[in-house]
């Protein structure tokens, strides 16, 4: 015959040892190593669960456990509401060879009523659960990452060829803030790289045009526009909004701008460039790689660097090297990965080559080396050579 549910129950007793939520509580403050497993569904996770906790509903433990708590001669407390299904819970991890396991006796529920500090993770709407559900699949995003990328504070300079797919995909995935620096309109000539904007919006403010894409696409997004042309007088006020700076300017005071205004703020700026059939990509974070002025201490002289707008580009360069630019900036909001920090991405795509070159800091940097001379923002234009406004044009 088989087992009645209350066999079932009494015999993971027997196998399992039950500890209360006092002792638990003394375990947690001395600062034991443990792992306290909330076997309840996700739902009842993001309710409210013990501090540290690592969620893994019960349907999945089998599955999941063995790649979560790799060591079988961890200390694991298992807890669910309760603490019925985390006896439950706590058999099956004996039977998996987890020797160490103990079941928390009236589960969260008693833990929460004694009083005792819980954490409570982003609610989510039902909406934003669909639309990130890849991200949640994500061991090195979930959840937690993506209240992160919601939180975040993102400028994109320049609203074009570069401007147009980081701005784009950093929407997509759910980038809470997203701000747009342009003074340019819509030109026809645009739409064959600015993926942000559209035929029947020829005239129309750039920033305008790239609120109404993004806006769009992912209804979470705040996009704050900022029609108007960096210089010395409204950078850093600008800036100071922000946590990450996304440069895809197309002219070098711009540039020097926005990386000296970064290193003297500590703002890291993820900087791309792009130049007919090639384009680079890299991170300039202060205090931990260099700045843009390690690799070029002096711009080139004015007519040597021609613009797109002079020298052309392929339309599908841009898409790449601002999905890298995309790319590295969720890496940094999210701490994952290895950022290029210290190292650049250069493609070539008529070869289809890709190369990592390493880059240096310089200590005699005038901006970000051992003794910098430059200690507030000079005028760029007179820097580079130039006498005329730059163009307003972004990539």
């Amino acid at each position: 015959m088989g087992k009645s549910f209350q066999q079932i129950i009494e015999e993971s007793r027997e196998l399992v040892p039950e500890i209360s939520v006092d002792e638990v509580d003394n375990l947690c403050k001395s600062g034991a190593a443990l792992v306290l497993l909330d076997v309840r569904e996700k739902d009842e996770f993001r309710e409210g669960h013990l501090p540290g906790a690592l969620s893994l509903p019960r349907g999945f433990l089998e599955i999941q456990v063995e790649s979560k708590v790799p060591d079988k001669d961890a200390e694991l407390i298992a807890y669910c509401q309760s603490g019925t299904r985390s006896l439950l819970a706590g058999r099956v991890l004996t039977e998996m060879g987890y020797g160490r396991v103990r079941s928390m006796a009236g589960g969260f529920g008693a833990w929460k009523n004694s009083g005792r500090d819980w954490a409570q993770d982003r609610q989510f709407s039902q909406d934003q659960l669909n639309r990130y559900s890849r991200h949640f699949l994500l061991e090195e995003v979930g959840e937690a990452g993506q209240a992160k990328l919601l939180d975040a504070k993102v400028l994109c300079l320049g609203a074009g060829g570069l401007g147009s797919p980081v701005a784009f995909y950093l929407a997509a995935a759910g980038v809470g803030t997203i701000g747009i620096i342009d003074d340019d309109v819509v030109d026809m000539s645009n739409l064959q790289r600015q993926i942000l904007h559209t035929n029947d919006r020829v005239g129309m403010p750039k920033t305008e045009s790239a609120a109404l894409t993004l806006t769009a696409l992912n209804p979470d997004v705040e996009v704050r526009q900022h029609r108007l042309r960096l210089d010395s007088s409204n950078i850093l006020d600008i800036i100071e909004g922000y946590d990450i700076i996304v440069d895809g300017c197309d002219n070098f005071p711009t540039r020097y701008l926005v990386n000296d205004a970064c290193v003297m703020t500590g703002k890291t700026n993820v900087h791309g460039s792009i130049f007919q059939f090639e384009g680079q990509a890299t991170v300039f974070k202060p205090g931990d790689g260099p700045c843009y002025r390690c690799l070029f201490p002096e711009p080139p002289p004015p007519g040597m660097a021609p613009s797109c707008a002079e020298a052309g580009v392929l339309g599908v360069l841009p898409g790449l090297v601002g999905c890298i630019q995309a790319l590295e900036t969720i890496k940094v909001i999210l701490g994952i990965g290895n950022p290029l920090i210290g190292r650049l991405a250069h493609i070539e795509t008529l070869g289809m080559e890709v190369r990592i070159l390493k880059l240096r800091r310089d200590p005699d940097c005038p901006v970000c080396g051992e003794s910098p001379t430059i200690t507030e923002l000079v005028d760029y234009q007179e820097f580079c050579g130039l006498r005329a406004p730059a163009s307003g044009n972004a990539a």
